[in-house]
């Protein structure tokens, strides 16, 4: 039996975003686990992490997050973790494949709008992207950031206003993207996980 060996790992790592999502239905807190959710996922992304955490029994618009430049364990230790109190949450290491290597573009990206909160953590690339940025741009939306997930994120806030449900927001939101991706979104009291319609990287 022979074996054939993809070119591009000669080439060496090809390291994409890493992204992780937990909510504890018994309600206890996450943050630890998903450093180690991230920890497990350092391969996929060494240049940035962060945890967005928020508690679905309380108040809506309230989200703990710490992030920063380096590696997980660089980042984050005990007494860090200890204060980001909450039972849904969101995670992310980075490899910068769109947008400047910079504090402003570290996710989880937290946005507040009028329905609550939406945290979102984003791996891969939209071919859409600066239309969809323009776009909004001419619609009022002030961008805090250069990457792609800030659009991904204006879009689906922006689709919760004209629909029932967080879900059918993602739905619609993700109909405008084209490319390749995968999304861990959590709203007050909601985690979902999304990819691309043809699943091209995974979850």
């Amino acid at each position: 039996m022979s074996t054939q060996i993809n070119d591009s790992y000669s080439e060496g790592l090809h390291e994409e975003c890493g992204v992780f999502g937990i909510y504890d239905l018994d309600g206890g807190d996450v943050a630890s686990s998903i450093y180690y959710g991230l920890f497990a996922l350092q391969h996929r992304g060494q240049e940035s992490c962060g945890i967005a955490v928020s508690d679905t029994e309380g108040p809506k618009g309230k989200v703990l997050s710490a992030k920063g430049m380096g590696l997980v364990n660089e980042v984050f230790d005990a007494e860090g973790l200890g204060k980001l109190e909450g039972n849904i949450g969101v995670g992310h290491v980075r490899y910068s494949t769109a947008g400047a290597s910079n504090n402003h573009n570290i996710q989880p990206l937290v946005l507040n709008y009028v329905k609550g909160t939406l945290m979102l953590a984003h791996n891969g690339n939209l071919v859409n992207a600066p239309e969809l940025r323009k776009e909004l741009e001419y619609t009022g939306a002030i961008f805090q950031t250069t990457i792609d997930t800030e659009v991904i994120a204006y879009l689906i806030a922006r689709e919760r206003l004209n629909v029932g449900t967080v879900e059918d927001a993602v739905k619609n939101a993700m109909r405008k993207l084209k490319g390749a991706y995968s999304l861990v979104i959590s709203s007050p009291r909601k985690l979902i996980g999304a990819r691309d319609p043809f699943g091209s990287v995974r979850l």
